[in-house]
C-alpha cells in the first residue's frame, strides 16, 4: 500500500537488516531521489533489482549477443549522479553479489517506485535523519511560482531541494495587436494557466509576482477560467519578473506565509536571518571551527550545514554537540541561491544564542 501525502506518495523507509547494517527504502519521488543521492557514498552497497545480460558460455568460440534478464545484484557504488531531467539516480560499481559476473562493473538505474538496500560500514546520523526527514517533509506543499509581465512569463516549481523553472512564455505583445482577446483565457494568460495546469497538484499554492499589472489580470482570468486551480492563488509585486525576480520575492521574505510552509522556504529564511546577524556583527558565525567551537559551548541557536557538506564530511559530533543543547539542524539544500551564499561561507554557519 502507498501511503499518500497531500496527494502524493511518501518516501518508505521499509526496513533495518542488522546483519549487513543496511536499509531498505523506496523512494516515489524526484525529491525522494535527491535526499538518496545525498545519503549515498563512494564504497557503499546498494542492492537492487536491475537487468543484465546473461552470461556467455565459456566454449563458444564466437560471442553471441544475449538477452538482458531481471535479476537483484548488489553492486559496490564507485560513482553516484543524479539526473533531474531523466528523474534517475545512476550509480556505478562493482558487483559483489548476484547471480553472475562477481567483480565486473555494472551501472544500477533508479527511478521512483524502486526498491533498494543501502548498506554501510558505519551509518552517520545525519545521514539516517536525511531519510526520516525525506519522509517528513513530504506533507510540505510544493508551489507554483509565475512571474510575469507583459511580455514574458516564467512558470517554476518550489520543491523541497530548490527551483525548477518548467516553462517559458512569450506573449507576443505587438503594439496595439495586444488587445483583450490577445491577452485573455485563449491567448497570453490562457497558455501560461495550461503550463500551470500542467504541473500543479491539488491544493498546491500558486504565486504570482512581477512589475506592473500583469499579475492581477492573470488572477482575474486565472480565478474566472479556473478557479480550482488558483483556489490558492497569492500575488505579490517584485521589480523583475523570471526566475530572478522568484528569487527577489523569497530572499525578501515576501510571500512568508505561504513560504514558510516549504522547505526551501524556511531553508532561505534561515539563511538570510544568518546573513544579517554576520552583516551587523550579531550572535551568528561561520565556518567549521568557529561553529563546532560555538556548539561545544552550547551557544547555537540554530545550525546551518550544507548538503554537499554533509555529503563530504562526518559532522555528527557538531550536530549531537547542538542536539544535546536543544539546538535545531537545517541542513541546506545548495540547488537554490540561499545554499549558493551559505558555500561561500564555508558551507556551514549558526544562529547563536548569544556571541561567543
Amino acid at each position: 500500500m502507498i501511503i499518500q501525502g497531500r496527494n502524493r506518495p511518501i518516501m518508505r523507509i521499509i526496513g533495518r537488516d542488522q546483519q549487513s547494517n543496511g536499509m531498505k527504502v523506496m523512494p516515489e519521488t524526484d525529491e525522494d531521489l535527491w535526499h538518496l543521492f545525498n545519503v549515498l557514498e563512494e564504497g557503499d552497497t546498494v542492492t537492487a533489482s536491475t537487468t543484465r545480460r546473461e552470461e556467455k558460455a565459456a566454449d563458444k568460440i564466437r560471442a553471441e549477443r544475449t538477452e538482458k534478464k531481471r535479476m537483484t545484484l548488489g553492486v559496490r557504488i564507485e560513482k553516484i549522479d543524479f539526473s533531474e531531467e531523466d528523474l534517475r539516480l545512476k550509480l556505478l560499481g562493482t558487483i559483489e553479489s548476484g547471480p553472475q559476473d562477481i567483480g565486473q562493473h555494472h551501472t544500477l538505474m533508479i527511478e521512483p517506485g524502486d526498491s533498494l538496500i543501502i548498506s554501510k560500514q558505519k551509518w552517520r546520523a545525519t545521514q539516517v535523519e536525511r531519510l526520516e526527514r525525506s519522509v517528513r517533509d513530504t506533507n510540505k506543499p510544493r508551489i507554483v511560482f509565475v512571474s510575469l509581465d507583459q511580455d514574458e512569463a516564467t512558470v517554476a516549481v518550489l520543491r523541497q531541494y530548490g527551483l525548477k523553472e518548467m516553462a517559458f512564455i512569450r506573449s507576443g505583445r505587438s503594439g496595439k495587436q495586444y488587445d483583450e482577446k490577445r491577452r485573455g483565457p485563449d491567448g497570453y494568460h490562457g497558455e501560461v494557466i495550461s503550463k500551470v495546469r500542467a504541473c500543479a497538484e491539488t491544493d498546491m499554492p500558486v504565486v504570482l509576482l512581477g512589475p506592473g499589472f500583469e499579475k492581477e489580470l492573470l488572477a482575474e482570468t486565472g480565478k474566472s477560467s479556473d478557479p480550482d486551480l488558483f483556489s490558492k492563488c497569492y500575488v505579490y509585486h517584485t521589480g523583475q519578473c523570471g526566475m530572478a525576480g522568484i528569487n527577489e520575492l523569497m530572499k525578501a521574505g515576501m510571500g512568508a506565509e505561504v513560504l514558510r510552509e516549504s522547505t526551501v522556504g524556511a531553508e532561505m529564511e534561515a539563511v538570510e536571518r544568518l546573513m544579517t546577524e554576520i552583516a551587523r556583527d550579531g550572535p551568528a558565525t561561520y565556518g567549521l571551527a568557529e561553529v563546532s567551537a560555538a556548539a561545544s559551548a552550547g551557544a547555537v541557536e540554530t545550525l546551518l550545514i550544507l548538503d554537499s557538506k554533509v555529503r563530504e564530511q562526518d559532522l555528527d559530533s557538531v550536530v549531537r554537540d547542538v542536539e544535546s543543547q536543544r539546538g535545531g539542524i537545517l541542513v541546506i539544500s545548495s540547488q537554490h541561491d540561499a545554499g549558493k551564499r551559505l558555500a561561500a561561507l564555508g558551507g556551514i554557519g549558526a544562529i547563536l544564542r548569544y556571541a561567543v
